[in-house]
């Protein structure tokens, strides 16, 4: 007989399950069970600079239809050594307890798990052997915890959930790479070349403008300025027929 499951609930875990495919932590997947939305089990990888580094650990969640008003019930399926992870995988970290919230999910949990995997607590140790270990010897508790690691957390090939690429990432990357492409491949505006004088259209400002008229039948003609070009003054020219009256004169007086 299936299982009642509140719809509320579903809707509720399939949005974060939504948001953690498109936007998931650093080190952390989810896998999901097409004919039940609720088996959920998150992936995590075993952060740098600890022992669990290079193993990837499966945290199971079981909800209720409480969920979010009470947190779901998270376990490791996958074996590890540590003072807060007892034998059976049961977690001991508040936020699955006392300090749970209602906006907390699915993504909050995995991330403090994480978290819970950097900064052991051996103060409320679950696995009372890796507790005392951790205060007693570091280096101790570092060494039996890499080799339970290696065996149980560390796979030949690191799961496919961690190779396969964000859709919504991939879809901003290959945006962000179009739009570069079409910035490159855009042709550049040509400077404008220097504008030619158009001898049809050119409206020339007459040199009457800017030369004050003399009188002098001499200076250029105001008739110049429909030329377009400035007619430079000459100097004034006696007429040839003085020289000949001169002349004139002179032989007179002889």
């Amino acid at each position: 007989m299936a299982t009642f499951v509140n719809p509320t609930v579903q809707r509720r875990v399939m949005r974060e399950l939504a948001q953690l495919r498109n936007d998931p932590p650093e080190g952390i997947r989810v896998v999901t069970d097409e004919d039940n939305v609720l088996n959920i089990v998150g992936i995590i990888a075993g952060p740098e600079n600890t022992p669990y580094e290079g193993g990837y650990f499966r945290v199971r969640f079981s909800f209720t239809n409480d969920f979010p008003a009470a947190p779901p019930k998270c376990w490791f399926a996958t074996k590890i050594f540590h003072p807060n992870v007892s034998k059976s995988g049961e977690i001991c970290v508040n936020t699955l307890k006392k300090d749970w919230k209602p906006t907390y999910g699915i993504a909050h949990i995995l991330v403090t798990i994480k978290c819970l995997l950097i900064f052991p607590n051996p103060e409320s140790a679950l696995d009372e052997e890796a507790g005392k270990l951790l205060l007693e010897g570091y280096e101790d508790f570092c060494s039996r915890a890499r080799i339970i690691t290696s065996v149980h957390a560390t796979p030949k090939t690191r799961p496919p959930e961690f190779d396969e690429p964000v859709k919504e990432k991939k879809e901003e990357k290959e945006a962000s790479s179009s739009a570069s492409t079409s910035t490159s491949a855009a042709p550049t505006r040509p400077s404008p070349a220097p504008a030619e004088a158009d001898t049809e259209n050119l409206t020339s400002v007459p040199i009457t403008n800017r030369v004050p008229s003399t009188g002098n039948p001499l200076q250029p003609s105001t008739n110049a300025a429909t030329t377009g070009t400035t007619v430079k003054p000459t100097g004034t020219k006696r007429p040839a027929t003085s020289a000949i009256d001169k002349r004139k004169k002179a032989l007179k007086r002889l």
